[in-house]
């Protein structure tokens, strides 16, 4: 396996293109328009509900916002089971500045160099908890492309910011205000080590529920055919 070892890298990064997806949505309504009032050029690519919402904060009319749909040419699969999957999107979560073939490819495909992911996953802990939790709810709010997009933005660290947490908002625009919208290499390593600390917690609650269930249980959830 060839591997791509990095040498030239930009430490300042100026953000011009998001990727947001978020299941837990607090703080958007200010994180967004906040982006766009320090870059009022920034491209938001969204999915699904996080699409919606930002629609109705931003309007329906803004051309800042591009649905994920529409960048790759695919639509959602029913019920959202894949929206971010998809060649294009990570083509422009792992292409590096200075790789030539990576500048090629993102021609190529009419691709965008993603510089922010904005994502935190879908309610697996808080589904578990509830009385109501079934093996099957539990299964539903597995969420498979969200640690997708969070290890591979936190990955390419070396351009791209991470953002899981919502309690990172404010720190994150104070200093894109200050380097008017360009962060830090500094700030976007410390994203990345949060992000692995994220999907790795899910991955652990994920593991602990299941195999504290028996076949029975799981089995009991579902009608067979026959």
């Amino acid at each position: 396996m060839a591997v791509n070892f990095v040498q030239r890298i930009d430490d300042g990064v100026k953000i011009q293109n998001v990727l947001a997806s978020v299941s837990d949505k607090t703080g958007l309504d200010r994180f967004i328009p906040a982006l766009l009032n320090i870059n009022p050029a920034v491209k938001i690519y969204s999915t699904g509900g996080t699409f919606t919402a930002l629609r109705e904060i931003l309007g329906a009319t803004s051309k800042n916002l591009i649905s994920v749909s529409e960048y790759t040419g695919q639509p959602e699969m029913q019920g959202g089971l894949v929206k971010t999957l998809d060649f294009k999107i990570y083509l422009g979560l792992l292409s590096e500045t200075y790789n030539p073939a990576h500048v090629e490819d993102l021609k190529r495909t009419q691709g965008v160099a993603l510089d922010m992911v904005i994502v935190n996953l879908y309610p697996f802990v808080q589904t578990v908890a509830k009385p109501d939790a079934t093996p099957e709810k539990a299964r539903a709010n597995i969420d498979i492309g969200g640690p997708c997009m969070v290890r591979a933005s936190a990955k390419n660290f070396l351009r791209v910011a991470s953002v899981t947490d919502p309690a990172d908002y404010d720190g994150v625009i104070g200093e894109l205000t200050r380097g008017k919208g360009v962060l830090s290499m500094k700030t976007r390593f410390a994203l990345a080590q949060k992000a692995f600390s994220h999907t790795a917690a899910y991955d652990t609650a994920i593991a602990a529920y299941l195999n504290g269930k028996s076949f029975d249980e799981v089995k009991a959830c579902y009608q067979f055919k026959s």
